[in-house]
């Protein structure tokens, strides 16, 4: 019986680690030396000059991107320049003007407080806002909202939520926040178009409002401010919504529907107008709701119910209320059971 050579042993097994070895990196050399084969095909002789030449767009047609039937270099400097203005400018202005306007509210509710009526309330109403008005109003008031929130968590909710609820959650926000924005924005855009011209005719200018704006709408000097149906602070924000509204409308669809050739400067054009618009009015619609609810007494319940109280009308609104105040009427007292007259409590039935 014959015993094995150990040396001839050890060589055959140093063959076979050599033989693995050489196998395990065959595809990675491979791999390097066909993207280095390509590189020098498909680039000759790149250097950092060429790349500022592509940067630039000083070169030929074997520099440019052809995809989806563009004609943008391989390295867009446009695009480079959208991604600046939007984290240089505009991400700050939308902090800068939400954060100041809130900041100014609560100023102004610590120093001087709510604006309650001069005098008591009559009891008797006057219908100010139509059962269509309302719901137009708070219909565009819900999607403005719901469309303010998801626009905010795309634009900050990686610097403020992600942090705190990791990658996933933020994700699943993120993605929420895009496809309720997509969805919601059209028909918040249809439905402002229809209150805008609903309410066009209470809302064009007249001498009125000269004198309410030198008066700051009462805060400055003494005596009652006159106003029609609309006051030059609402008429304001009707003519905001009226341009940089359409304006936030006309570029979301631009985004929402890249199908109609569009390129991507048009993209990125409309979507710098879509955010400064936006941003802009959220924070002009914080001062709208404050005085529409907290800020102003009576203000909120007549948009919920449609009608305000004589007080109210001839103290915001006197000229419209020299209007209408022959149909103001005393809503009936709400029925009450009296006891019988001897006193006794009707029994309950069984």
């Amino acid at each position: 019986m014959h015993t094995a050579n150990p040396g001839r042993r050890c060589g055959w097994l140093a063959v076979t680690l050599v033989l693995a070895f050489g196998l395990l990196l065959a595809p990675a050399l491979l791999a390097q030396e066909t993207a280095d084969r390509e590189t020098a095909t498909a680039v000759v002789g790149v250097t950092p000059d060429t790349w500022r030449l592509v940067r630039s767009g000083e070169v030929d047609a074997n520099f440019r991107d052809s995809r989806a039937d563009s004609n943008y270099n391989l390295v867009n400097a446009s695009g480079e320049g959208w991604r600046q203005w939007r984290n240089r400018w505009v991400s700050p202005f939308g902090l800068i003007a939400i954060g100041g306007m809130a900041l100014m509210i609560a100023l102004f509710y610590l120093l001087v407080g709510r604006k309650t009526l001069d005098e008591p309330r009559t009891g008797r109403l006057l219908l100010r806002w139509s059962v269509l008005t309302r719901a137009l109003h708070w219909s565009v008031a819900t999607l403005f909202i719901l469309l303010a929130l998801s626009g905010l968590n795309l634009l900050y909710g990686k610097f403020v939520f992600r942090p705190l609820f990791g990658d996933a959650i933020w994700g699943a926000m993120i993605s929420a926040s895009k496809v309720a924005h997509n969805y919601l924005g059209p028909l918040f855009g249809i439905l402002l178009v229809v209150l805008l011209l609903k309410l066009l005719r209470h809302n064009l200018p007249s001498r009125e409002d000269l004198t309410w704006f030198k008066k700051g709408g009462g805060l400055i000097g003494k005596g009652h401010v006159e106003a029609g149906f609309a006051n030059g602070g609402e008429k304001v924000w009707y003519w905001l919504l009226a341009t940089a509204g359409v304006a936030v409308i006309l570029s979301g669809f631009v985004l929402d529907f890249p199908n109609f050739g569009q390129g991507r400067d048009t993209m990125q054009w409309a979507n710098l107008i879509h955010a400064l618009g936006a941003l802009g009015l959220t924070a002009v619609a914080l001062g709208h709701i404050y005085i529409g609810t907290l800020g102003t007494e009576g203000s909120f319940e007549g948009m919920k119910s449609g009608y305000v109280d004589e007080s109210w009308a001839k103290e915001h609104h006197s000229l419209w209320y020299e209007e209408v105040k022959e149909s103001a009427e005393t809503p009936p007292a709400p029925a009450q059971s009296s006891p019988p007259e001897d006193g006794t409590l009707p029994q309950r039935p069984t």
